[in-house]
């Protein structure tokens, strides 16, 4: 099959000729129909995170189960799935205490470089990236990396969910909380700041502030269900969204993974506020922010793929996309084959794009 491997940082991604085993006991083969261009890919083409090399990479996929291990009864050939970089074990004590998305077993949740489900005709050994690599025309996944969905959701579509909606909607609905009539701010209106943004409208906030400097992005924002916009270019971010509420925030979204930002999401909070830090932020870096602030109970936290439940929380979201809650359509921005994959990143890089996604079947 052909896959588009990283083998160095800063480095186009290459197309070669890769392979997967048969399934083991509790492994599904899936045939990738859709994958999503994630920043967190870019993330680690950039060397902002480290991650053994090669690697196959890509982790916001959905596609078809073509065969399962022999252990395997939540799937069967045939089966529509998004895969989830959140794979869980459901015995440790983070997953049977209501977190699977912070799963400790690492026999299940495999650390980088520990499995080897992908081989090529080169010596040096061939990673799997996140348990998933999507970025090829098969994966070979752990049974409890993936959810079943309807057929009738469109692949392009539910790829979207595996990663990026998960991501934004989930830090606002399982991360922090928000309630109906909150004041929300979201700084980053790329695919997962648009989930944040919609999942806010969902969850019936009363003001959701888009901050961003693309007037087109801005514009999406408002159709998600924003119902105020902030350039950064027209002054102090921070300062804009006070007037704006009049004195803060109760739930601000950093989406953009910068120290800057990070630190304007948490001066931006009103007394009590809550910050969510959603971006990954680059390996070693540290932010800063004012002691006093504290005394006002403000508070910082971080969120990993929105605290998700996948099970429950994707085939809820495919619902609400089913239903006209969840405007999926509109963050698609380009549809690419797997040979335009770094065309499709260096578009992402320069702003130009939500979303794009690779077609398999292109």
């Amino acid at each position: 099959m052909k896959a588009a491997v990283l083998h160095e940082v800063n480095q186009p991604l290459v197309i070669e000729d890769v392979s997967v085993p048969n399934p083991g006991p509790r492994e599904v083969l899936i045939r990738t129909r859709v994958a999503g261009l994630c920043h967190s890919d870019l993330h680690f083409m950039e060397g902002l995170y480290p991650h053994p090399l090669p690697a196959v990479l890509g982790h916001e996929s959905a596609g078809v189960v073509e065969k399962v291990g022999s252990d395997v009864t939540y799937v069967k050939p045939g089966d529509h799935v998004v895969t989830c970089l959140s794979v869980f074990c459901g015995t440790c004590d983070n997953c049977t205490t209501g977190r699977t998305v912070l799963c400790t077993d690492t026999t299940v949740k495999m650390l980088p470089g520990a499995s080897n489900r992908l081989s090529w005709a080169r010596s040096e050994k061939l990673n799997q990236f996140l348990n998933l690599s999507s970025f090829a025309e098969q994966m070979l996944v752990h049974e409890n990396a993936i959810v079943k969905i309807r057929n009738d959701m469109p692949l392009e579509l539910a790829a979207l969910i595996g990663c990026g909606v998960i991501t934004g909607y989930g830090a606002v609905v399982n991360t922090a909380k928000v309630t109906a009539g909150e004041t929300v701010a979201v700084i980053g209106c790329g695919g997962v700041g648009m989930a944040a943004i919609n999942g806010a409208a969902i969850a019936g906030a009363g003001r959701i502030i888009a901050i961003d400097t693309n007037p087109a992005k801005l514009q999406l924002a408002t159709k998600l269900g924003a119902t105020d916009i902030v350039d950064p270019r027209n002054g102090d971010v921070v300062q804009q969204v006070r007037e704006l509420t009049k004195g803060g925030v109760n739930h601000s979204f950093e989406v953009l993974g910068r120290k800057e930002t990070a630190e304007q999401s948490f001066a931006m909070l009103a007394a009590g506020g809550t910050a969510t830090i959603v971006g990954m932020i680059p390996f070693g870096q540290k932010i800063e922010l004012h002691g006093f602030d504290f005394l006002r109970e403000r508070r910082i936290q971080g969120s990993s793929m929105g605290s998700n439940h996948f099970r429950v929380d994707m085939p809820r979201l495919v619902e609400f996309y089913m239903r006209g809650k969840l405007h999926l359509e509109d963050w698609i921005s380009a549809k690419l084959k797997l040979s335009e994959i770094n065309e499709g990143f260096a578009n992402m890089k320069a702003g130009k794009t939500v979303r794009s996604v690779i077609m398999f079947d292109a």
